[in-house]
């Protein structure tokens, strides 16, 4: 279900705040054109936060701390590496004003970036809005390999540290799903929603001012431990 909104209408970040507090999301039919239409999916995908799939390889990754990963450093670079074509996406659908309206939620504390470095180079990283206790992914982007299911790990690590209870895929593809994304109902969605903006999650529960170790992410996500 979605409906057209004319290119010229406002969207603050405080009705895009209501708008995903109600399960509705903007997006753009690509990066070119300037009007936004609304989206609410019959299909809701998302992560269950106790049921990432993490494979021995992705495990090993993230316990080598080959990637280090860092939260809301590069928010702009983030979301301009989303929005570039990569190979099998030769076009997107963050326009100017989708990055100009998660820009503005970010300066006001609800968008954040996970950015996963190799050395100076940003080698992936992901972004997304966060309300109450739900985090609403965005898109996610990778220059090398597992770069950006090492910011998912992480993220997944800071929402559970945090008391959230939703993270929200919007829609759920074949790559996602390997990941251990599921499809809910709206319905089922709604009621997700409901109670997870309602909870004081804490995106910051984990610290940023230092880079939190993949064996603490990961010890996080198997329950061994409440902090980094």
């Amino acid at each position: 279900m979605s409906s057209r909104d004319t290119a010229t209408s406002e969207i603050t970040p405080e009705v895009l705040l209501r708008a995903y507090a109600c399960g509705i999301f903007p997006m753009a039919e690509s990066a070119d054109d300037p009007s936004l239409f609304w989206v609410e999916p019959e299909q809701r995908g998302i992560f269950p936060l106790d049921g990432l799939h993490i494979s021995s390889r992705l495990a090993r990754t993230v316990r080598s701390d080959r990637y280090r990963v860092t939260v809301n450093t590069a928010f702009e670079r983030v979301i301009s590496e989303c929005a570039a074509p990569q190979p099998g996406r030769e076009d997107t659908w963050i326009n100017h004003r989708i990055r100009k309206l998660y820009g503005a939620l970010h300066g006001i504390g609800h968008c954040h970036s996970i950015e996963a470095w190799n050395g100076d180079e940003l080698a992936g990283g992901l972004y997304g809005v966060s309300l109450g206790g739900a985090f609403f992914g965005e898109s996610m982007f990778h220059r090398s390999r597992d770069a950006s299911k090492v910011a998912l790990v992480h993220l997944a690590a800071r929402l559970i540290a945090g008391g959230f209870g939703l993270l929200d895929t919007q829609f759920v593809t074949e790559h996602l799903r390997s990941l251990g994304a599921i499809e809910v109902s709206r319905r089922k969605y709604r009621s997700l929603l409901d109670r997870s903006i309602q909870l004081a999650g804490d995106f910051f529960a984990l610290p940023v001012e230092r880079p939190v170790s993949g064996a603490d992410a990961l010890a996080i996500l198997r329950g061994t431990s409440d902090q980094a």
